[in-house]
């Protein structure tokens, strides 16, 4: 197995000190810093982030501090559930639905930490190192690369690359990893494991289909945002797509999100642990299935693990309700919580500046993120 990772693996312990000197001499990320860290002058900012020496450290002094006020302002609580469901002597493959570009998983290691457990390594996307100190700021936080927009020759070497060092990582470094369930955010909310995660992770292993996906222990993570500030956001892109087959997001575009959805309110936050499926990955072994027959079992035994875990909001049943023009949860909810939900959309549909813009389908699109998430969760329940 090749073990040379250094263009996507995470930064290590003994290169982090170089790297935070690196960055603390660099102006629009002292900025940064100084936003997010705004009781502290520049020089006291500088000279602690200079005096970071592990990865630890980085988390626990600065990563847990943020994201701790970001709970304490920007939520209504974050909890972690299901730890009881897990091994914490072994090492997970935690993969899960994808709502938020930073915070997913980075709620998701704060609370690990709060459970003294240990943080996960992270999977993102280069298209979101907008900026080259973005990517040393990523890898001292325990993130390795993930590259996109490559031709088909590439992409098929990186993945195999990338399923190396995923795999190397738990089996070797006993390190757990978090990636999402797909390339991307389901814009509509619509989750669904993507066939291709599931080869690439296939790629280096060197039993069959199911007995290679084992080996990495994966486990299905459930995270449900009661609001998600990025929806109008969402909704203006699907729009474009919708009339430009050609359509292509710009870099600001992720930057705006990013900022959005970290600095929005998102209300409560749950995030559940579903357990591990080797058991039910066993039962689909037994069965006489062609690989790709596997590829989409496995997608669907992990997506309704998921469904089953989501937390469900009064948000979610209201636009249920409304957009299948049923009253199946009527009784769960009061009238002002729904006016003031239809609010709350007509508000975010306002917020989106189109040249052609189709307020009907906006709105709609909005209600319907708030919904996908209660109809896949009743399919999950059949």
């Amino acid at each position: 197995m090749n073990k040379n990772f250094d263009d996507i693996r995470s930064f290590r312990d003994d290169e982090i000190s170089e790297v935070v000197i690196q960055l603390s001499e660099i102006k629009q990320f002292m900025n940064l810093l100084s936003t997010l860290f705004p009781l502290y002058p520049k020089n006291v900012l500088k000279e602690r982030f200079a005096a970071i020496k592990t990865v630890a450290q980085f988390q626990k002094e600065w990563d847990y501090p943020f994201l701790n006020g970001l709970e304490a302002t920007k939520t209504l609580g974050v909890q972690l559930t299901g730890i009881e469901k897990l091994d914490w002597n072994k090492n997970y493959l935690f993969i899960s639905n994808h709502r938020d570009i930073v915070l997913d998983a980075a709620f998701f290691n704060i609370k690990l930490i709060e459970n003294q457990k240990d943080t996960t390594e992270i999977a993102i996307g280069d298209n979101l190192l907008i900026f080259p100190w973005i990517k040393d700021l990523v890898r001292i936080n325990k993130s390795f690369i993930v590259y996109r927009g490559l031709n088909i020759k590439e992409l098929l070497k990186n993945s195999q690359h990338l399923s190396e060092y995923i795999r190397q990582n738990i089996t070797q470094r006993k390190q757990s990893v978090w990636l999402a369930q797909r390339e991307g955010r389901a814009k509509n909310s619509d989750d669904r494991t993507q066939g291709s995660v599931l080869k690439m992770l296939n790629m280096s292993g060197e039993d069959n289909f199911i007995n290679n996906l084992k080996q990495l222990n994966i486990c299905p993570l459930a995270i449900s945002y009661e609001y998600d500030p990025c929806d109008f956001l969402k909704a203006k892109e699907l729009q474009q797509r919708r009339d430009n087959a050609d359509f292509q997001k710009q870099p600001t575009d992720d930057l705006q999100s990013m900022m959005t959805g970290v600095m929005g309110y998102k209300g409560k936050l749950i995030y559940r642990l579903a357990g591990e499926i080797n058991p039910k990955l066993d039962k689909i072994a037994e069965q006489n299935l062609t690989k790709n027959e596997q590829v989409t079992a496995v997608a669907q035994l992990i997506d309704n693990y998921i469904f089953s875990n989501y937390e469900i909001y009064t948000v979610n049943k209201i636009a249920y309700d409304l957009i299948m023009g049923e009253k199946r949860f009527e009784s769960d909810y009061t009238l002002t919580q729904k006016l003031d939900f239809e609010r709350y959309i007509q508000l975010q549909v306002q917020k989106i500046e189109l040249e052609n813009k189709d307020s009907d389908f906006l709105y709609k699109t909005i209600l319907e993120m708030y919904a996908n998430p209660l109809k896949n969760h009743l399919e999950a329940q059949k």
